[in-house]
């Protein structure tokens, strides 16, 4: 090789911007990808069985017919979700594709960080859930609604390919308490890797 045209090559190379290296491509989802899914994290005043929300978000992917696991590691306690060296380390020992991040928090502490618009109807509703301890002869349980984040990252990538933030309301039953706000994550998980 001419000595001028590799040292034209070797500045080239280190003149290419980072943004254009793998590390921030965009990263395209594929439905055979493994999912590791990392313990859901509670910056809320509710209780939450979080292990237990973490396992429903696997098993509902896997009925989707996406594999999926449970790590140990646990979900940032950063507004902004990100993935942990924790996280990383735990996705590439699992040979995983991708990371879901999910965080609850009460929207009005949530609101501290500069997010994209939310549309709230009609304001709180009153609890109607059955097993609700305080609902029944006293009347209705007013429940303020909480706030789900989630973020699904390819592993080794700092752009998410799905990042989104819903509100539910929590359930009286502590066992049941945001099951179907995992059901509807998973859900919204699951439709982003398998769209084309």
């Amino acid at each position: 090789m001419d000595k001028p045209f590799h040292c034209l090559f070797v500045l080239s190379l280190a003149m290419t911007p980072l943004a254009a290296r793998p590390q921030d491509l965009p990263s395209q989802p594929k439905p055979e990808g493994r999912v590791c899914v990392a313990s859901v994290s509670n910056l809320s005043t509710r209780p939450a069985m979080l292990d237990r929300l973490a396992e429903r978000l696997s098993s509902d992917l896997r009925e989707d017919k996406i594999e999926a696991l449970t790590m140990e590691s646990a979900t940032t306690t950063d507004h902004k979700l990100h993935p942990t060296r924790e996280n990383g380390e735990e996705a590439k020992s699992n040979d995983c594709d991708y990371i879901l991040l999910t965080q609850i928090l009460d929207p009005k502490t949530a609101s501290l960080v500069p997010q994209s618009a939310q549309i709230s109807i009609g304001g709180r509703v009153p609890s109607i859930d059955a097993s609700d301890p305080l609902g029944g002869a006293s009347g209705p349980v007013y429940r303020d609604n909480v706030q789900i984040s989630f973020a699904l990252f390819p592993v080794e990538r700092l752009k998410p390919i799905l990042d989104t933030v819903m509100l539910a309301q929590p359930s009286g039953s502590a066992s049941d308490n945001l099951l179907t706000a995992m059901d509807r994550e998973s859900n919204r998980v699951s439709h982003e890797l398998k769209k084309k």
